[in-house]
């Protein structure tokens, strides 16, 4: 098992957790579920496409289940949390990570585009946190992956950045609830990330320009996100509940 500087009294800082992971088959949230995994917790993850998920369970190894799944398909999430109560029988981390986006200029958005992304994007991480409800241990981490794009939406993306507005919302709607069902819940927010999502999506020129505007000088890496993912999961974020993390390298911050 990969140690870090998080530990404690040289026990990993997610033993014995049991972790979800929505769209875990590949970037962002494949390296998120490999540093949850790395820190102790069992781990699920979920993805549309079997391949890919066999080719990630592959990697990670036996702590890690993947269960085939659309986040947008609420009975496919019924599934999920069926196969995580039989069995894990509890959840202490949820991470609410399926997206996509699709590049639109204004004036020729169909509402398919609509329809889909805000299905996977808003849908999907509504019932994917509600359906989790009935699973979460007390102290339980809800981890929201949103997007700069929220508040610095790019031409083309208009849809894409709405969806990721409304999650901001939703948590710090969801985070009044903490008290009644003992769980905390916070958005995690990259920046650009060089993933097969982000290259399919960003054309390299635009790449290159928006790297410019990043006051780090750089793009960041899958592991630097779930880096952040492993804060806000761990005890070590025990009273951050309703914000927004952002791991963007200031982009959106200053």
């Amino acid at each position: 098992m990969v140690k870090n500087s998080e530990e404690v009294d040289g026990m990993a800082v997610l033993t014995d957790k049991v972790a979800v992971v929505t769209g875990g088959s590949s970037g962002i949230g494949l390296a998120i579920a490999r540093a949850l995994r790395d820190e102790g917790a069992r781990v699920f993850i979920t993805g549309r496409r079997q391949e890919s998920l066999d080719t990630a369970v592959a990697e990670l190894g036996e702590d890690v289940t993947a269960v085939v799944g659309d986040a947008a398909v609420p009975a496919d999430l019924d599934a999920l949390y069926g196969t995580v109560r039989e069995q894990a029988g509890h959840v202490d981390v949820v991470v609410a990570n399926a997206g996509i986006g699709i590049d639109a200029p204004f004036g020729e958005v169909t509402e398919e585009q609509v329809d889909a992304q805000f299905a996977t994007n808003v849908k999907g991480t509504i019932f994917t946190v509600q359906g989790a409800l009935p699973l979460l241990r007390r102290g339980a981490s809800v981890i929201v992956t949103g997007s700069t794009a929220a508040t610095r939406p790019q031409p083309g993306l208009e849809v894409y950045a709405a969806t990721k507005a409304a999650l901001h919302n939703l948590v710090r709607g969801w985070a009044h609830s903490s008290r009644r069902y003992g769980f905390r819940v916070n958005v995690l927010s990259p920046g650009m990330v060089p993933t097969p999502g982000l290259l399919d999506l960003v054309p390299a020129e635009v790449r290159a320009q928006t790297e410019d505007t990043i006051p780090l000088g750089r793009m960041g890496t899958p592991e630097e996100i779930a880096a952040a993912a492993v804060f806000l999961a761990s005890d070590a974020s025990s009273y951050v509940n309703g914000s927004v993390l952002a791991a963007d390298g200031g982009v959106a911050q200053v």
